[in-house]
């Protein structure tokens, strides 16, 4: 199984980023690090840079015939900077439309708003996005993770980092069932 991991060039919460990954290259799927640019993604913990990590495949338009699913790890930056960018909502919305499973975690929750995929949906987040969550027509729950399989495949959310065991447990369920 390939796996997208989308990430702005800056500002993805890395522990978010690098937990899930682990988890799906545990489960022995192929994880790739796409971005709007070529290079490195810089990540952060919280407001303070963290690590970098090489950008494995540019986002195009036809970029999602290329994976099986969807991470859209968080950090406050990372999806405010991925809603602004057509191409980024185009591709979380292909995903929903392929019938593709999809994870998201914390602040993440903001590109399943921009690419309009809420509306009927349970879904959990930082508590911070809940009225973004039910303006798009969401149901939003306070929950470490939430699995929703109103949406054509799973749809697999999360709230923070603290939730981490229980989002990746989810997720490689999720994906490989």
């Amino acid at each position: 199984m390939r796996v997208a991991f989308l990430a702005a060039p800056e500002g993805v919460e890395e522990i978010e980023l690098t937990e899930p990954w682990k988890a799906v290259l545990g489960a022995g799927w192929n994880p790739q690090l796409v971005s709007t640019k070529p290079g490195h993604v810089q990540a952060f913990h919280h407001l303070d840079k963290a690590g970098s990590h090489p950008v494995d495949r540019v986002l195009a338009s036809r970029t999602i015939e290329s994976f099986d699913a969807l991470v859209l790890p968080g950090g406050v930056a990372n999806p405010d900077a991925l809603r602004m960018n057509p191409l980024a909502v185009d591709f979380t919305r292909g995903f929903f439309e392929s019938a593709k499973p999809v994870a998201a975690i914390c602040h993440a929750a903001w590109m399943l708003v921009e690419a309009d995929v809420v509306r009927g949906r349970t879904l959990t987040s930082w508590p911070s996005l809940a009225t973004d969550i039910r303006n798009a027509g969401g149901i939003w729950v306070d929950e470490t993770v939430h699995v929703c399989h109103a949406a054509p495949a799973p749809l697999v959310t999360s709230r923070k980092p603290a939730d981490l065991d229980d989002f990746c447990a989810a997720l490689v369920k999720e994906f490989g069932g």
